[in-house]
């Protein structure tokens, strides 16, 4: 079939269409071109209309017009507010003072060049602006940074200041504060930054100033101050603490010696620092190191009774707690306590416990039953040497001795003296009796030495007398027993002593009783089965006493004559002992004993007739 020939194509309604709408858009352009050509005619020269500025209406004015409305009318430089701020302190100026000012000329080139652009459209466009609703342009402003500069260099000369740390300082009694000062210095730079941008709003502000401060280390001493004041106002009392049975009175220092003891130490932190009230370290120390050995305390066993009916111990005497001071926490408790207000304050100790507390049992020490006890008789003995010998036995009177160890009487009867309770007596001294402080303490060392001995202790130090004593020799029928002479023994602190040793597995109680005429020993421990064979090789080389001796004594008055010694025979006697334990021989010693002859001895007064007498017995002319 043969194909219909070909027809050409209508032009389409949209290809129309767009051809119009390019004629259109052409038109207007067109319109638009001539508009503004015919407007910028209209308004050569001159501003064009409803152009304002900072409120102006510039429209229709010619530049120089303009120029002089602006700074004639144009206020804002030198009736505006600016404030300048640091904490409550003001400074007020005109933004003019501060360097703004208004360039007419360049605002009103810049209210004529509105709608005038090298670009057609932007013409265009500001001038239907300007017929529409006008347009407000901002006007030209210049910022003096000098003038800035120089008006924010007078408010430094008023704020700046340096930074000044507090003082404290000591005048006698008085103390001194000077408080610190926190350093400023002004920014001008920043500030004078702050003030171009905030300025440019054309409206009153308020800008902080950029102010640099600068602390001092120490700002305010007043609290140390009060501290220091405080201190100097009453005595410190420095206490001793605790409550032990020798505790010294309390130490006072008076205000005029703190005052010379005080000090102000400067302490640095991190970022800040204070001043440190107290008491000089050094001279503090001096002081409190020489109370240390009045505050010092032995730790002390517990003193006990044994109860015969319970077969438990009674506490006789608490256990004391050992302490020595330590002077450095005592220095620093102190000063910490003055920081605190307080004046009385206690020193600071190290603490030892004792091996024996109150608490313990008798099962605990092995303490079960009395094991020995022995007596000794002091029947016609002075008040002065009962008194002796009950103070001595005192101090015994409730002793443990631990096992192993060796007991010491000087190391347990502590001070003899007058202040201690022992009163004057006869005392065997070199070669002859004198009166002295604790005469008759060897009634009581006698009486330990017979209950060692017997018990079978080892006896690891004893000395006899020098002579015979016949106290020593008495039994209780107040009679002299050939058979107890030589187990005696003497004490005299420091130098002669009297030591056994507990050589059980059992802790050793002691206790002492003194009645009417005679002292009584007891041990109480357990018994490990020993016994004891003592045997006197009996009183051997008898001999005389010396021939009198007299003697003048200054102290005594004319014609008084007085017997200070009497005479005793020498002799020697010498005690075997064998200690067996479950019939077994532990050990076996001898104790030899040479008493010297002792003569009479009379003092008298100077000038006493017929002395020394010119025949004394067993002497001739």
């Amino acid at each position: 079939m043969a194909q219909p020939p070909l027809e050409l194509a209508k032009p389409s309604i949209l290809a129309k269409s767009g051809v119009m709408l390019a004629a259109a858009v052409g038109l207007a352009a067109l319109a638009a071109l001539v508009f503004s050509t015919i407007f910028s005619l209209a308004y050569l020269g001159r501003i064009l209309p409803g152009v304002r500025m900072a409120g102006l209406d510039l429209g229709g004015m010619r530049r120089t017009e303009a120029v002089a409305l602006l700074a004639r009318q144009f206020s804002f430089p030198t009736t505006g507010h600016v404030t300048l701020r640091y904490g409550e302190r003001v400074w007020t100026f005109t933004p003019a003072e501060l360097g703004l000012r208004l360039d007419a000329e360049a605002s009103a080139g810049a209210a004529y060049g509105f709608g005038r652009s090298l670009w057609p459209w932007e013409n265009i466009a500001g001038k239907a602006q300007s017929l529409q609703g006008g347009a407000e342009l901002a006007p030209r402003l210049v910022f003096d940074g000098q003038a800035a500069y120089r008006a924010l260099q007078r408010i430094a000369a008023e704020l700046n200041r340096p930074t000044i740390e507090a003082q404290l300082s000591v005048s006698g009694l008085q103390i001194a504060v000077q408080p610190g000062q926190i350093g400023l210095t002004l920014d001008t730079q920043k500030t004078a930054d702050w003030l171009a941008a905030q300025l440019l709003l054309m409206q009153d502000i308020e800008v902080p100033l950029a102010v640099i401060e600068a602390p001092p280390r120490i700002l305010d001493a007043s609290a140390q101050a009060a501290i220091a004041q405080n201190l100097l106002t009453q005595p410190l009392a420095i206490l001793p603490g605790g409550s032990y049975e020798d505790n010294p009175e309390p130490w006072t220092l008076s205000p005029e010696t703190l005052a010379g003891m005080l000090s102000v130490e400067r302490v640095e932190g991190e970022t800040r620092a204070h001043y440190q009230i107290g008491l000089d370290a050094q001279q503090l120390g001096a002081f409190v190191a020489d109370l240390g050995p009045q505050v010092a305390a032995t730790p002390r066993n517990a003193r006990f009774i044994f109860n015969d009916e319970t077969a438990q111990l009674d506490i006789y005497k608490p256990a004391i707690v050992g302490r020595t001071l330590d002077l450095q926490a005592s220095i620093d408790h102190i000063n910490e306590q003055i920081g605190e207000g307080t004046h009385q304050v206690e020193l600071q100790y190290d603490y030892s416990d004792p091996e024996v507390g109150d608490n313990v049992t008798a099962a605990e020490l092995g303490i079960t039953q009395l094991v020995h006890q022995e007596s000794t008789y002091f029947y016609g003995s002075a008040p002065a040497r009962i008194q002796n010998i009950t103070t001595a036995a005192e101090r015994f009177h409730g002793l443990l001795v631990p096992p192993g160890a060796v007991f010491s009487m000087v190391d347990n009867i502590g001070d003899i003296s007058l202040e201690s309770g022992f009163a004057e007596a006869l005392i065997i001294f070199g070669d002859r009796t004198i009166k002295g402080v604790g005469g008759g303490v060897c009634q009581v060392s006698t009486t330990l030495f017979r209950a060692a001995f017997f018990a079978g202790f080892p006896i690891v130090e004893r000395w006899p007398h020098a002579y015979r004593v016949g106290y020593y020799e008495r039994n209780s029928a107040n009679q002299i027993d050939p058979g107890l002479v030589g187990l005696d023994a003497t004490v005299f602190a420091p130098i002669v002593d009297f030591k056994f040793q507990n050589d059980t597995p059992y802790w050793l109680l002691m206790e002492t009783y003194v009645e009417s005429g005679s002292i009584t020993w007891k041990f109480y421990s357990t018994s490990d089965g020993r016994t004891v064979e003592a045997q006197s090789s009996g009183i051997d080389n008898i001999t005389d006493p010396p021939d009198t001796r007299y003697e003048e004594n200054p102290e005594l008055s004319k014609g008084e004559v007085k017997q200070v010694d009497w005479a005793v025979k020498g002799a020697d006697v010498t005690w075997f002992r064998r200690v067996y334990r479950d019939g077994v021989l532990l050990y076996e010693d001898i104790f030899a004993t040479q008493y010297q002859a002792w003569p009479d001895i009379y003092q008298y007064g100077p000038g006493t007739a017929n002395m020394p007498p010119k025949q004394v017995k067993g002497q001739d002319d």
